[in-house]
């Protein structure tokens, strides 16, 4: 799975690359868009969401609570659904039928452990750019009434060069799919499954080590 992962491009950027005007990408909340090194299960992540053929920003709370829950302790658990059991699980198969999100990032990091040490590695594209993990979401109602709006990461197996330091990773959507993996009409397993694959790991980089703003 992704345990940290880091999004610090300015918002204009990430507008740009996910086709968001910005009138649009600053639905937030409160705090608004807020750049990280260090983001992890329980804190709130930025997403694209696609509402009636547009995309949108959106920040979404990491820990999926489906809309049936009784209460939002579940979602400690459902940070990551498997590719392989996502279209047939009940806790993700509604979501990812209907509510499909991109997770946006600029690299993630995995430890390797050697022995009782364990080193980060910080992986990201060679481009550069941001990216979006494909994610699932759900809008559950508190006891209160009040609406918690909130994500899963969806993980498969390693490619060639994740797969030395951990067993799993996360789906990153290549952008010739962004679109289909968006589009709130399609809901056919057999369209959407094909996508959720390792990345080319040749458009891929590793760093070893920590980045200057990582907060463990």
């Amino acid at each position: 799975m992704c345990g940290r992962f880091v999004l610090v491009t300015d918002l204009s950027e990430i507008a740009a690359e996910f086709d968001i005007g910005m009138a649009a990408a600053g639905r937030c909340g409160p705090g608004g868009y807020t750049p990280s090194w260090s983001i992890f299960p329980s804190q709130t992540v930025t997403a694209v969401i696609r509402k009636e053929g547009q995309n949108e920003l959106f920040c979404l709370h990491w820990g999926l609570i489906p809309s049936w829950a009784k209460d939002a302790s579940i979602g400690r658990k459902l940070n990551c659904a498997r590719a392989e059991t996502v279209d047939t699980k009940p806790s993700f198969r509604s979501a990812f039928k209907k509510r499909r999100c991109l997770i946006v990032a600029d690299g993630f990091y995995e430890w390797k452990a050697e022995g009782k040490k364990k080193t980060p590695a910080y992986f990201y594209l060679k481009s550069g750019r941001p990216f979006g993990f494909a994610g699932l979401y759900e809008t559950w109602h508190a006891p209160d009434k009040t609406e918690v709006h909130t994500c899963a990461m969806i993980t498969t197996e390693p490619n060639v060069l994740i797969q030395p330091i951990h067993d799993r990773m996360p789906v990153i959507v290549p952008k010739d799919r962004v679109g289909l993996w968006l589009n709130e009409k399609i809901e056919d397993p057999e369209a959407l499954l094909p996508i959720l694959k390792p990345y080319p790991a040749d458009e891929m980089a590793l760093k070893w080590g920590l980045g200057p703003g990582f907060k463990v």
